[in-house]
């Protein structure tokens, strides 16, 4: 699994021109517009389609149709941005009790969470439809991966028949595993005395944050970490230097061809964070049109990763559509040298971050 590394900023008080204590409490006004114009809504967004998605599999399995296995991909695929917007914020409570890896496990370099999945359904394991047992076993069998398999992998045509109940009661316990975890990330945002206290309220006594610096930092923090995320890790992870250097089998999501979907998803997560929080508005005056060009970019990308449809593999073939996705990673570089440089050395950043890496 990825292992996020810490970001080492240095931001001083100064950053907004004004009082070490006015810079504070803009400090903290800035975070908890970000809470609640981005994260409050994007966790609670995620868990509304999460239930839906739960449902969905329900009546798929009490009345199983192509009709209505194709309602439930297309809610898995609807669940899927939802994440990908929200998992950006992936500190507080999404990292509690290994909810982030249980609601997406990837990458899966050595199949280990697809060769579980697999067993599970050639086993027919009866606690695998439990959801309540499902929480206890292994991350790889239980998240948004597991639930892919057993919508688009082999076999999932029997989905349409009653000829393999099992396997959409493992997929039904699967998805309601994913919206109670769902539920439970939104809930602890929305606690007047949980995380969101923790990040907006900054202090000498706060265990986590001891100061606005630090509650900025870890805003600032997402924004250059996800950019890099994205482009290096689920870009490049399958978009080579070459089409022969292409892996389209090690993209995420590519089962159910919603890997520029997630990637959309992303970019529209980190568009809709930085507007919330209107950090660019603390930008000194001749430094704001960063700001503008911050979002431009990020609309930009969206609309690019929007616009690619289809198999992945077929994705990569296609001239006109591999341009795009080179294009969606000229993107990302110019955002992460517009964040990562430009944006932080006119707050007085000092950037000490080391890269993303894997086991």
């Amino acid at each position: 699994m990825l292992k996020r590394s810490a970001l080492v900023l240095a931001l001083p008080l100064a950053l907004l021109g004004v009082s070490p204590a006015s810079a504070a409490a803009k400090a903290s006004d800035i975070i908890q517009r970000a809470i609640d114009g981005f994260v409050r809504p994007a966790y609670a967004g995620l868990y509304q389609h999460a239930e839906a998605l739960t449902q969905a599999m329900h009546k798929l399995c009490e009345a199983p149709s192509q009709e209505e296995l194709d309602a439930v991909r297309a809610e898995f695929s609807a669940t899927v941005y939802a994440w990908s917007s929200a998992e950006i914020i992936g500190f507080g409570p999404i990292k509690e009790n290994n909810r982030l890896e249980r609601t997406l496990y990837w990458p899966d370099r050595k199949s280990i969470g697809l060769k579980q999945v697999q067993a599970a359904l050639a086993d027919k394991d009866p606690s695998g439809t439990d959801p309540v047992q499902l929480a206890g076993k292994s991350v790889a069998m239980q998240g948004l991966g597991a639930l892919e398999f057993v919508l688009f992998g082999d076999g999932a045509d029997a989905l349409t028949g009653k000829d393999d109940p099992y396997r959409c009661a493992y997929g039904a316990a699967v998805a309601s595993n994913i919206e109670t975890m769902a539920g439970d990330v939104s809930a602890a945002w929305n606690k007047p005395d949980g995380f969101a206290a923790l990040w907006a309220n900054p202090g000498p006594q706060n265990a986590l944050y001891r100061d606005g610096n630090e509650a900025v930092t870890e805003l600032v923090g997402v924004f250059i970490n996800e950019l890099e995320m994205v482009r290096d890790v689920r870009l490049k992870g399958f978009l080579g230097g070459k089409p022969e250097a292409d892996k389209p089998k090690q993209a995420i999501y590519w089962r159910s061809q919603n890997t520029a979907n997630a990637l959309a998803g992303n970019l529209a997560g980190i568009d809709a964070l930085f507007e919330a929080s209107e950090l660019g508005d603390a930008l000194p005056p001749d430094a704001r049109w960063m700001a503008e060009s911050i979002h431009i970019q990020l609309v930009n990308g969206v609309a690019t990763a929007k616009s690619i449809q289809g198999p992945i593999d077929k994705t990569l073939t296609d001239p006109a559509l591999r341009e795009k996705l080179e294009h969606f990673a000229l993107i990302t570089s110019s955002l992460s040298t517009l964040i990562g440089t430009r944006l932080t050395a006119e707050f007085g950043l000092t950037a000490g971050f080391s890269s993303l890496d894997g086991d």
